[in-house]
């Protein structure tokens, strides 16, 4: 391998399954508001975007300063409370990262989820050495969309953004990578490969997934 190649992981979707869990959560915390949101209300409105956007659209007016700390701080321990019993790594992960880190890959991960969510994962999934980078929503002013999150991931890595391969399971999340100016692996735990732009690779889990398989995308 000539150049160095970066892989950077989103969290939730992506490292664990853990949509269904907020789900649960956000549907804990509406309900005691007297609102019941549908299933493709979440699916629209709650995947991959940040709690400032989904507590906004769900309460229908701006939710901001100290109302969105303390509400998303609400919201994020139902979810942590509700999912620590089943954190679970998606199927062959861990393997996938070791592969790559011992072929000589940088690895990151780039959340949009608050910190302690991150360390609640990375106390039961134990990549947390071979990570090279580690951000959470409060290491960034832009959420994804914007590729900030992805552009500082390299940056910690010592890449270039075309040096990197991002895996994403959300709109938002595959738009930041691209907007990075990285290659993408859509990850098909929440949504269709029509649901996303288009990625480079697409797949369910990581059983077949291989340090070769990432090379030849470059």
């Amino acid at each position: 391998m000539k150049e160095k190649i970066a892989v950077i992981f989103d969290m939730d979707g992506v490292i664990c399954h853990t949509n269904p869990f907020h789900s649960k959560a956000f549907r804990a915390f509406f309900s005691k508001r007297d609102l019941a949101p549908t299933d493709e209300e979440f699916a629209q409105h709650m995947y991959g975007k940040s709690n400032s956007y989904i507590l906004s659209h769900f309460l229908k007016r701006v939710i901001e300063g100290e109302e969105l700390l303390q509400m998303e701080d609400e919201k994020e321990s139902l979810f942590r409370q509700i999912y620590e019993p089943y954190i679970d790594p998606i199927s062959g992960i861990v393997e996938f990262m070791q592969d790559l880190k011992a072929n000589g890959v940088d690895l990151g991960v780039a959340t949009s989820a608050p910190r302690a969510n991150l360390e609640l994962i990375l106390s039961k999934v134990l990549i947390r050495p071979i990570l090279g980078s580690i951000l959470a929503s409060e290491n960034v002013k832009k959420h994804k969309p914007d590729p900030e999150v992805y552009l500082t991931s390299a940056q910690n890595l010592g890449v270039m953004p075309d040096q990197c391969v991002v895996f994403e399971d959300s709109f938002s999340g595959v738009s930041a990578a691209l907007n990075a100016g990285m290659r993408v692996v859509g990850v098909l735990s929440s949504h269709t490969i029509e649901e996303l732009p288009p990625c480079n690779l697409y797949i369910e889990n990581y059983r077949e997934m291989s340090f070769e398989k990432i090379k030849d995308l470059f």
